[in-house]
């Protein structure tokens, strides 16, 4: 065992990156990592890769986390409001959860997790450890404008992608190794040159690019690029996008033991 594995927390880390629907790649990463003996020790995520995480660190296999959402709609999941916050409240996710995650706080699970949001009344990204489950990981999810900000404790939080859409650097010195999963690589795509779509590529753009960073200081950065098509209300296609997490993971994890004999940054 190297002297960075004695001396850390914890082996390997997973920190799972933000992306709406495309999370459920998240946990076709994961499975393929599982059948490669690569295990999170803990878990680190953000907005989708943290409901994804949670599902995981509760017990449950990745391909079998897909049976929760198996019939799901959008509007199960998210209750349609009159915009004074958002377009839509997250109370139905929160029943949501609570009723299928047999851990009712983060500390009762049975891997640990991180949770990171933003803190909108202060401005600054908060990583939760501990503390009643469902709402925090609503309040990591919490895209602002479309869904209305999640009330912890009297602070309103939202989507913690805001600042840190890839969690590296939550557990980055309690791991001797992280996996990082980008489900939102940064991709300029073709997009029509009007101002609505000038505006959400600019927004989309400043979102995603704090992950930079963050992409430089893991051990083995898994990035599924093909997942761009995919509409945020397309939950019926979550097995389509699991497998594109999954084929891509097998794809890399050959790519680069092909190249280096090792998975591992040396």
């Amino acid at each position: 065992m190297s002297e960075d594995i004695r001396s850390t927390k914890y082996a390997t880390g997973f920190a799972l990156s933000g992306g709406f629907i495309k999370g459920f790649a998240h946990l076709g990463v994961m499975q393929a990592l599982k059948e490669h003996d690569i295990n999170p020790d803990i878990l680190s995520g953000v907005s989708a890769g943290v409901l994804a995480g949670a599902f995981y660190a509760d017990g449950n296999e990745p391909y079998r986390v897909l049976d929760f959402f198996s019939g799901q709609k959008f509007l199960d999941l998210a209750k349609l409001v009159i915009p004074k916050q958002g377009l839509f409240d997250l109370c139905e996710l929160i029943d949501f959860l609570k009723a299928n995650l047999k851990a009712k706080n983060i500390e009762d699970l049975r891997i640990p997790l991180v949770i990171t949001a933003t803190d909108f009344d202060h401005g600054r990204s908060v990583h939760f450890r501990k503390g009643e489950l469902a709402p925090r990981i609503a309040a990591s999810c919490c895209m602002p404008v479309l869904f209305a900000p999640v009330c912890i404790d009297g602070v309103h939080y939202v989507d913690g992608g805001l600042f840190m859409n890839l969690p590296v650097s939550t557990i980055r010195r309690e791991c001797a190794r992280v996996v990082a999963i980008n489900v939102s690589p940064l991709i300029a795509s073709e997009y029509k040159m009007n101002i609505v779509n000038i505006a959400l590529r600019a927004y989309d753009f400043m979102f995603r690019s704090n992950s930079f960073p963050q992409r430089e200081n893991c051990d083995l950065l898994i990035e599924p690029y093909n997942l761009h098509g995919y509409s945020n209300r397309e939950l019926e296609k979550a097995e389509e996008i699991f497998e594109q997490g999954y084929n891509t993971a097998n794809e890399t994890l050959a790519r680069i033991k092909e190249e280096k004999g090792i998975v591992w940054k040396v």
